[in-house]
């Protein structure tokens, strides 16, 4: 008998047919490493859900073989579900100075002291059982992101983690394309690639633009300015940064995450800001309008956030003054849309001069548009290629870019999360799936929250809560107190006496019905309660609210 082909099996259980909570597992003779742990926000229908995380099914199954987590970046989708896999599997973790950074602030909030953070820097290999894992630096919209190269004895994979190509970078350290190069001549196995900003044609703008921008607005206005951004766009703070030292104006931070990334990009070398320029918030007062600057969060419309507090009167130490400057530096991730206008629309009923996206050049992305793409793959050059990190019609515009470049088609995997690319030396195919999908997370639950109780809190939204609470005697079984009916949601009792009355006595009729069949058990009773007034209610109101019948005996 024959030995059995050597094989790479690539397992994405996130970031695939979605934005966020981006995940990938590679498998080799036997042993894992995982390719970022990352979170995503809750859709709309998500209610009451703080975040999602992926379902780690398959690696809790497999956690002996898996040898470490190795990070792109520090942002929330790349890093925020690490607290909650490693309460489940603890293995060491790999990333750059401000990525580790990023990440002891979250395990020290989750209270996970023992876990193993190993710093490497771009431009260096680490051994993990039988992957070589090297680091290559990249451009994105914090610093310290990298591609990663991993080096097996069949080949190398190369996953792009989130990148631009930013010529004039504001740390001078470009995307390191040589490096690309050089393995591509060699020869690329597999390549994963970011597809969020594959459909916009042309090249991403420079970051320096913002820089730009954020010069003019500065030294041609008179009033506060208060600028919001994503709290780990790092560069963008160091442009605020340098906007406001040159124009003689303070700077306040507001928003725990802002005040965290600036504190730790600042410790780790990452963020430069001159002496006394960041003052203390109680402080603000003592300087006029023409020499501050406040730094928040809030760029999404965030109920609970800086900027979205400051536009309701909601916030405990800022308010928005008419002839307040505020730029939302920022563009709203894909269902943010109405939040961000609601909170722009608010700012400026409060006498605010808005400035946003539409009106300046004060965003650009950090992801890469086709051209860059173009570019990446044609260095790279794989023989295989996944596209990764987007909704579905993301991945399938990046893999008609790369049929476009000359890939063949039957190299191109457009797949989903739990699908399994399974890679020899003579073929690619796909070779099953895995569990996947998403765990919500709750408050404290994690993962208690699914579907049903999910499905239960929209019917409560939609239509209201009716509680029928019926008395009977244990003896005989008639009823001794009631019905009585609470409403939430559904109507306003006060103000509809004669529906909550009939109700009332269609609930009798269906009890007088079941005592004259001598039926006595709870749940028959409770399901004729609730048959009956689901039908009497829709009749009258072509509603249907939640029914829950309470029985009690004396």
């Amino acid at each position: 008998m024959g030995r059995k082909p050597t094989k790479i099996r690539v397992v994405p259980l996130g970031g695939l047919k979605e934005i966020g909570k981006n995940m990938t597992v590679i498998e080799y003779r036997d042993e894992m490493i995982i390719v970022d742990c990352g979170l995503s926000f809750p859709e709309d229908e998500m209610l009451g859900i703080d975040i999602v995380i992926p379902d780690i099914t398959y690696i809790e199954k497999n956690k002996d073989k898996i040898k470490a987590i190795v990070l792109t970046h520090g942002h929330e989708d790349h890093i925020g579900a690490l607290p909650y896999v490693l309460k489940k599997i603890n293995v060491p973790v790999y990333g750059t100075r401000l990525t580790l950074g990023l990440v002891e602030v979250k395990l020290k909030e989750h209270k996970l002291t023992d876990v193993h953070l190993q710093r490497v820097d771009a431009g260096t290999t680490i051994q993990l059982g039988p992957f070589e894992v090297e680091y290559i630096k990249s451009s994105h919209s914090i610093p310290d992101a990298c591609a990663i190269a991993i080096h097996t004895s069949l080949g190398v994979i190369l996953h792009t983690g989130d990148f631009k190509i930013d010529y004039t970078p504001i740390d001078e350290e470009m995307i390191d394309l040589q490096r690309i190069a050089e393995l591509g001549k060699k020869g690329i196995l597999l390549m994963l690639a970011d597809s969020t900003n594959v459909e916009r044609p042309g090249t991403t703008m420079s970051e320096k633009n913002v820089g730009i921008t954020f010069e003019n607005i500065f030294g041609g206005t008179k009033s506060r300015i208060i600028v919001a951004t994503f709290a780990s766009n790092v560069h963008r703070i160091q442009q605020i940064v340098n906007a406001a030292y040159k124009h003689n104006r303070k700077i306040v931070i507001s928003g725990r995450s802002m005040v965290n990334v600036s504190s730790v990009a600042q410790e780790l070398g990452a963020l430069t800001v001159p002496e006394g320029l960041i003052i203390d918030v109680n402080d603000i007062d003592k300087y006029d309008d023409h020499e501050i600057v406040i730094i928040t969060t809030g760029s999404q419309g965030e109920a609970m956030a800086g900027l979205s507090r400051m536009a309701t009167s909601d916030h405990r130490k800022l308010d928005i003054r008419a002839g307040d400057t505020v730029v939302i530096s920022a563009t709203p991730i894909p269902g943010n849309e109405k939040t961000v206008s609601r909170v722009i629309n608010q700012l400026f009923e409060k006498g605010a001069d808005v400035i946003y996206e539409s009106l300046a050049e004060v965003h650009v992305s950090g992801h890469a548009c086709q051209e860059e793409l173009k570019l990446m793959h044609r260095l790279a050059n794989p023989k295989y290629f996944i596209p990764v990190h987007g909704e579905y019609r993301h991945l399938k515009q990046h893999a008609k870019l790369a049929e476009n470049l000359g890939m063949p088609k039957e190299n191109i995997f457009t797949i989903q999360n739990g699908n399994v690319v399974e890679i020899t030396k003579d073929y690619a195919k796909l070779a099953g799936n895995v569990p996947s999908g998403h765990v919500l997370v709750d408050g404290l639950g994690v993962g208690d929250v699914g579907n049903i109780v999910l499905r239960d809190r929209k019917h409560l939204a939609e239509d209201g809560l009716m509680v029928v609470v019926v008395t009977l005697t244990k003896e005989n079984g008639k009823i001794a107190a009631g019905p009585d009916i609470i409403s939430r949601g559904f109507v306003y009792v006060r103000e509809s006496e004669d529906l909550i009355v009939e109700a009332k006595q269609v609930v009798k009729s269906a009890l007088d019905m079941c005592e004259q069949q001598n039926t006595r058990e709870w749940s028959v009773l409770k399901s004729s309660i609730r048959d009956v007034l689901k039908d009497f209610l829709y009749t009258k109101t072509k509603r249907r609210p939640m029914i829950l019948p309470v029985i009690m005996e004396v």
